[in-house]
Order: C-alpha cells, then sequence, then structure tokens
C-alpha cells in the first residue's frame, strides 16, 4: 500500500475526495483542527464513511496518533502525525450526485463571515448523519464547499425543530463559541405552542434530566433525581382556548430540555410526536398541523473573533404562522 503524507490543508485544497480510501495516509493536523476531537476529525476528512465504521478502526487502534493507539475522544495538537487506515465510503456517488441539501438551504443563510455560518434549518433536517440518515446539514455543506478548510456545528438542533443554528468557519471560533455557551453568554430563544393554558406570564423552570436509550437504540430523557441540572425560564406571550404561545429562553441546553420540561408540567409541545399527547397531536394534524411546534427565532452573543454584539432572528416558518392565524382567528 501507498503511505501518504498530507497535512490538512492539503486534503481540504484537493477537493472531492478527501482521501485516497484504498491506501493508508498520514495526515499532518495544522492550525485550524488542532484541539479537535479524533473522531470529529476523522468525521470531516472521511466523508461518507459511517460513524459507526469511524469508532471501530479507532477501538482497534488501526487509527494511530503519532504511532500511538487513541481514544475517540483525544484531543489533537498541531503536527500531530495521524494514522488513517484504507477504507471504503458507505455513500455511493449516484447518491452524492442527488439534489444538492446546501443548494435548498442557500436562502436560509442568516449571517455569514470568515468565521461564522448561521442559518434558519427547516424542520426535518437533521443537523448530522447517522441513525439511517446518510448526510445531514454539516455534512452536506461540506460535500457542497471542499475547499472549506474547517466547519463545525456549534450546537445541535432537533431534527423537527426549526431556527437558528450555528456553525463555525473557524478553531477558533468554535472554541470561543463553546466557552460562551458553558458560561451562559449567549442568550436563546424559542417559540413554542403548548396544549393549555399556562398560567404565569413569567416562570423559571428546573429539572434534573437524565438520557436513557429504548431497547429499538432511540434516544430519549426523562426526569430523575440523579439527572443533570437543566434550567429554563418561560413567558407566556399570547393565549387561546386550548393552547399557550410561549417564549423559552434557554439558561443550560441538555438534550430535548425543552420538550420533556415542559410535557413533566403537563403543557405538552403541538406536534411533539416523542413526549407530547398523541390524542391531541392527531387533532392537531386534522386541523392543519402537520409538525412540531418549537422554533429557535432569537439568539444573541457576541462574535467569537471581533467581540462584536450580533442579534439573530429568524422568522417563524409559514406553516407555524399560518396555523397561529388560524388560532388568531378561532379556525383551528
Amino acid at each position: 500500500m501507498v503511505n501518504l503524507s498530507k497535512t490538512v490543508k492539503n486534503v481540504a485544497e484537493e477537493g472531492g475526495d478527501t482521501l485516497n480510501p484504498a491506501s493508508v495516509n498520514n495526515v499532518a493536523v495544522d492550525e485550524n483542527s488542532a484541539g479537535q476531537r479524533v473522531d470529529n476529525f476523522l468525521t470531516r476528512l472521511l466523508r461518507g464513511v459511517p460513524k459507526s465504521h469511524i469508532y471501530r478502526i479507532v477501538r482497534s487502534g488501526e487509527v494511530r496518533v503519532n504511532s500511538k493507539r487513541v481514544e475517540a475522544s483525544h484531543k489533537l495538537a498541531v503536527d500531530d502525525q495521524v494514522r488513517i487506515p484504507p477504507v471504503r465510503t458507505a455513500v455511493k456517488p449516484a447518491m452524492q450526485s442527488a439534489g444538492p441539501v446546501s443548494a435548498r438551504l442557500e436562502h436560509t443563510i442568516l449571517f455569514e463571515d470568515e468565521a461564522l455560518l448561521v442559518i434558519n434549518k427547516p424542520a426535518g433536517l437533521a443537523v448530522h448523519g447517522g441513525s439511517g440518515i446518510s448526510r445531514g446539514v454539516i455534512e452536506q455543506f461540506r460535500l457542497e464547499r471542499p475547499q472549506a478548510k474547517f466547519l463545525e456545528l456549534v450546537h445541535r438542533l432537533d431534527r423537527e425543530t426549526s431556527g437558528i443554528l450555528l456553525l463555525a468557519k473557524k478553531r477558533a471560533a468554535l472554541v470561543a463559541l463553546h466557552e460562551a455557551i458553558r458560561n451562559n453568554q449567549t442568550d436563546k430563544r424559542y417559540l413554542i405552542l403548548v396544549h393549555g393554558v399556562w398560567p404565569d406570564q413569567k416562570k423559571r423552570v428546573t429539572m434534573p434530566l437524565q438520557k436513557y436509550v429504548l431497547p429499538s437504540g432511540e434516544r430519549r430523557v426523562s426526569v430523575q433525581p440523579d439527572g443533570q441540572h437543566s434550567e429554563t425560564v418561560f413567558h407566556l406571550r399570547q393565549q387561546f382556548a386550548e393552547f399557550s404561545l410561549l417564549e423559552a429562553q434557554l439558561v443550560t441546553g441538555r438534550t430535548h430540555q425543552l420538550r420533556v420540561q415542559l410535557a413533566h408540567l403537563g403543557f405538552p409541545i403541538a406536534g411533539d410526536d416523542k413526549y407530547g399527547d398523541f390524542a391531541v397531536n392527531k387533532q392537531m394534524q386534522q386541523r392543519g398541523l402537520k409538525r412540531m411546534f418549537l422554533h429557535s427565532a432569537d439568539t444573541s452573543l457576541k462574535h467569537p473573533i471581533s467581540g462584536e454584539k450580533l442579534r439573530l432572528a429568524a422568522p417563524l416558518p409559514a406553516e407555524l404562522d399560518q396555523f397561529l392565524q388560524k388560532l388568531k382567528a378561532g379556525k383551528a
């Protein structure tokens, strides 16, 4: 086998397939990849390779950093030498040449500069591949922008949640944004329609949340005494006969936080197929609501490089706005 020696920059500039999948590849880590986990580094370079296979070759020791075995969570440093074994991509060329997702997403870009890319993610689109999904937002943008030296998700949104999604175009931006999120220096607001009459104009909710996995492999979250602390401030925006429109201000950002907190309080999100009221959801579908009413509408933060204050707003999707208008008119 041919032993190729490249830098991450060389790989990015070549475009197309990032590495020769039939050969052993040695890749030198540059400044843009320093601090990145091994599994995320490989996911970026081995486009089309399932994450399950990436974890397998790391566990087996086929992936080496400076000739040593490492864990998937190992963080890379500048000039580290990463050995990548021969791999076969799972995505066929025909799949890759099918309708490009990012072309359909160009009109959803809210903000972009040299460090940051912000989109208004549509509902029904996963942020990353896995669990039977060939590719999500991040994989498709990498595919469509082969010259990009760095592109990573800053955070996640559930597949059925729409709204503001942040992607970093520089490692320094990613690190700064993660630190800002950890230190509660960002202000994220969601618009949510819940079933029931919300009693308070403002309510701070704290709950311990615990992740678990169903026999099918699906991830779920429940309220458990030994769970992680979660906190949200809910504001009542509008009251209808059977529903309440809330604005949720995240203090923490746990998996499924808003969905589980509201369901536990007896105010399930309209259209939530995991934690919601299934009978109500069925009625909502007949009355025109075909998706979960959860939208990331507003985010305020400091620019990760310049420090400039940014206010990002994503308008309510047409299908949600139309349902609200029906509620206001008493037609839903």
